[in-house]
């Protein structure tokens, strides 16, 4: 059962995706949770038919789990994180066309609209108007196949992982002998997780199949090489995690550049490239190891990477300065705790590593500065600051370390407190828990900020979408978008009159800026929700 914001944008984006039907379906399991299929046409009042088709639908773009319960049988449940990522497909094709060229872009264009496609289906769509195009595409499948940005989809992605999770926690619960103790406890879990991934990846390895006999060349004389084919027989989906890691990456990019300089930027674009080919997944707390030649050859040849160093040395080779650049990014000339917690690399055994987890966490709490800073001040962002480095203070102290009056920290942390930025430690001097024996200390939960200010931010993108459909449900602009939908007008926007291309072209203006708005507030939800999820709490 999702919270009320995270419902609402849910909901509005299967209603822009899928109509209205389908959306009242998700409505009623985003509030009120994993139902079975009577229950469902209970509380949507639709007839079997519809429900059933809008389940199908659904579950096609994999926005439905399935499971079962000892007490209602079969049920349904609504995946939100699928849900959510849908507001990203024009950004994961974009990434797909820089990389891989447009025939890979309009295969998972294709696959997104469609949610998955065996081959065969995804060929013969695609070349249905040019069959010359035919081995292009299949190239181009391949390679998505390959380096999984295509992933089959099997059984086990249609059921709910909690599920699984649980089951396994009370398997290995089980073999534990007497009152377990924390860490037995904390063991079980992490052995569920592996096996729930290990199975995870296990049915993933179905994506390509040996090529028969008929399809290898029986000329040539030399030593036969094992060729692979995509299976014509999987269904295949979108491997929207494959996705995020460009997207993360990216962000990495983009804080080093604003940190030092864009050469830095590229040494660091090159360290992600020499592992790229094994980052598969969020979590991952740091980057496989790789080493300085490595990151070197991923570096163009006509940037000069020394304009953006103070040097002595005349003519420093490129590997001198590489490395001078990982030293400056791994601030090796600061090993305490600050200077790691600032740091974007680390060193061990001549082997660099990208520390996702040291960057996810600065790049999260820098977004609660800048919702600080924009609330309240920049007193509010020395306050935020200065809790995060201290921890639990009281009114007092806090005004003391961070020169503020009084009369001006009072109101400020109330506020703050007001929109959950932060929270107050209660400490009572008896047993009566008396206000006036208490002592109250200021804190900062990131758990909760990070949980407010994401729920703030669902609110953000519900208004923006809400916003862009009033607006093109205003009758004018509906007019002249109906007009444009003919096949004349469509060729030659000079049938319109003077007045309806200036309606025309300033509702595309506007929808620009909500497009601005909106890749910018996601980007802000990717930081907080994505990048290296689960490590809130370790913070």
């Amino acid at each position: 059962m999702a919270d009320a914001e995270t419902a609402r944008l849910c909901s509005q984006v299967v209603h822009t995706h899928f109509g209205p039907l389908t959306a009242n379906v998700a409505t009623v399991l985003l509030h009120r949770g994993r139902l079975s299929f009577p229950q469902l046409l209970r509380y949507t009042r639709l007839k079997p038919r519809t429900v059933r088709a809008a389940v199908l639908v659904l579950v096609q773009h994999n926005l439905l789990w399935h499971g079962q319960t000892d007490e209602e049988g079969d049920v349904l449940e609504f995946n939100t994180t699928e849900c959510l990522k849908r507001l990203r497909f024009g950004r994961y094709v974009w990434v797909v066309e820089n990389m891989f060229g447009n025939a890979a872009a309009e295969i998972v264009q294709l696959v997104l609209d469609h949610g998955k496609l065996r081959p065969p289906n995804i060929i013969s769509r695609l070349s249905i108007y040019d069959l010359k195009s035919t081995s292009t595409y299949s190239q181009a499948l391949y390679k998505l196949v390959s380096e999984s940005y295509l992933k089959p989809s099997t059984l086990l992605s249609h059921q709910s992982p909690r599920d699984k999770r649980i089951k396994y926690e009370a398997e290995e619960k089980a073999k534990l002998i007497g009152f377990p103790t924390a860490r037995q406890l904390r063991e079980a879990k992490a052995v569920a997780e592996a096996r729930l991934k290990r199975e995870e990846e296990e049915a993933e390895r179905v994506g390509l199949k040996p090529k028969s006999r008929d399809q290898l060349n029986h000329r040539s004389s030399k030593k036969k090489v094992a060729e692979e084919v995509v299976d014509d027989d999987i269904y295949f989906r979108v491997n929207l995690d494959k996705f995020d890691v460009h997207i993360r990456n990216k962000l990495i990019e983009k804080a080093v550049e604003e940190r030092f300089n864009r050469y830095a930027a590229l040494v660091m674009k090159a360290t992600l490239m020499a592992t790229e080919s094994k980052q598969k997944l969020l979590s991952d707390t740091r980057s496989d190891p790789c080493s300085t030649n490595a990151i070197a050859m991923h570096i163009p040849d006509d940037e000069d990477l020394s304009a953006g160093l103070a040097s002595n040395l005349k003519r420093p080779s490129n590997a001198a300065i590489v490395k001078e650049y990982l030293r400056l990014m791994a601030n090796a000339d600061n090993p305490t705790l600050a200077g790691r917690a600032a740091s974007f690399l680390s060193h061990s055994d001549n082997k660099v590593y990208v520390e996702f987890d040291t960057i996810g966490r600065r790049l999260r709490r820098r977004v609660l500065e800048s919702v600080a800073r924009e609330r309240h001040g920049e007193d509010a962002v020395r306050i935020v600051r200065l809790l995060l480095d201290v921890g639990k203070m009281d009114e007092k102290q806090v005004a003391k370390v961070a020169m503020m009056a009084n009369k001006d920290v009072r109101p400020l942390l109330s506020a703050m407190s007001s929109d959950c930025l932060i929270s107050t430690q209660e400490i009572a001097k008896s047993a009566d828990h008396n206000p006036t024996r208490t002592f109250y200390l200021w804190h900062i939960d990131l758990d909760r900020a990070y949980s407010t200010l994401l729920s703030s931010l669902y609110k953000t993108l519900f208004n923006i979408g809400a916003r862009r459909q009033a607006e093109q449900e205003e009758p004018e602009i509906k007019a002249v978008l109906a007009k444009c939908e003919r096949t004349d007008v469509a060729q030659d926007e000079n049938l319109l009159t003077r007045r309806e291309r200036e309606l025309l072209s300033e509702w595309r203006r506007r929808r620009e800026k909500l497009g601005v708005l909106e890749m910018r507030v996601e980007e802000a939800v990717f930081i907080l929700r994505d990048f290296a999820p689960g490590r809130n709490s370790d913070e």
